[in-house]
């Protein structure tokens, strides 16, 4: 491809990544960025894996898992040179395959290192599902629960006289920890499932302020120090409502890293991978250079304009 139209950049999707790669593909500049990218994108997976696993062995001492739970095994999927939508039908295929599509509902759990295309297979399987079979599809993250914990931890810690902003280490003992986990419910609520915090003069729905109370500067800055000492509780959390749901016959599409997301029972487990691992860079790249690209473009802008803003933004990213 010779020319990234204003219209294929304004996608930002796996075809402009796509795109982005095949026209650089001989850049000395984009080469020597997607390696920076991804050589970054490995050292947090494997900074995330070590604190995660931390977490589960914490959880396990504690004794709010079972140290001897074993999970169902998962199905590896090479996505090298597959479109999402591509992987999606694999994925469909094996499920059926196996009985999984006789079933009204289902738990599916898709893992895989970051750029191997979680996010975009997941929505890919979801409208699959909802469009082709007419099937009740939730796509299920653990992240809202681990905000609705911390809201609450900050909370509490706003409300003692003698604190002043987030103590750790009052907040977090193992009895307010309990105590903040019972606060949280899930159920239908008018009409559909979701998360209730109920407790510390709060009262609300996670869908109704996932976006505003739950990310707000207070919660977002103490998410890990919280999210270290409670991942057994989420993910407990997690499996009961992932299995109520399953058994209401909604298909539950659950991504995540494989050390929280083995503690929901399901035969239907799968882990993306690439064999050629330099894409992983690539793909992350190309993401950044195309959001860069597009905020120097206006809205009568030429495919001259967009060569010069990816060009721009490639000098941009490589200086830094």
């Amino acid at each position: 491809m010779s020319i990234i139209s204003r219209a294929l950049l304004e996608k930002q999707n796996a075809e402009t990544s796509n795109a982005l790669i095949e026209f650089w593909k001989d850049s000395d500049k984009f080469l020597a960025l997607a390696k920076s990218e991804g050589d970054l994108t490995i050292q947090r997976d494997q900074e995330d894996a070590v604190k995660l696993e931390k977490g589960i062995e914490f959880a396990k001492s504690k004794g709010v898992i079972d140290p001897n739970y074993v999970p169902e095994p998962y199905v590896k999927l090479d996505v090298l040179g597959k479109t999402p939508a591509t992987v999606a039908d694999d994925i469909l295929g094996k499920i059926k395959s196996s009985g999984g599509g006789k079933d009204e509902g289902s738990v599916i759990v898709l893992c895989g290192l970051s750029g191997t295309g979680k996010g975009t297979t997941v929505a890919q399987v979801r409208q699959k599902l909802e469009a082709d079979e007419g099937k009740k599809v939730v796509t299920w993250s653990n992240g809202n629960v681990f905000r609705s914990v911390t809201l609450l931890a900050v909370t509490w810690c706003e409300q003692q006289a003698d604190i002043d902003g987030f103590d750790k280490e009052k907040a977090l003992t193992k009895e307010n920890l309990q105590s903040f986990i019972e606060m949280l419910s899930f159920g239908k609520f008018d009409g559909k499932y979701d998360t209730r915090i109920n407790g510390l003069g709060l009262d609300m729905l996670v869908s109704k302020v996932q976006n505003t109370e739950l990310k707000s500067p207070k919660v977002s800055k103490n998410i890990p120090t919280v999210a270290e000492v409670t991942q057994g509780e989420v993910i407990l959390f997690a499996a009961d409502a992932v299995d109520t749901m399953g058994k209401d016959g909604i298909f539950v599409l659950l991504e995540g890293r494989e050390q929280t997301v083995n503690y929901v029972r399901t035969p239907h487990r799968f882990t993306l991978i690439l064999s050629d691992e330099s894409l992983i860079g690539k793909r992350r790249a190309a993401q950044r250079l195309m959001a860069e690209a597009l905020t120097a473009l206006g809205d009568s802008s030429s495919d001259a304009d967009v060569a010069k803003a990816l060009e721009d933004s490639l000098a941009k990213l490589t200086s830094e």
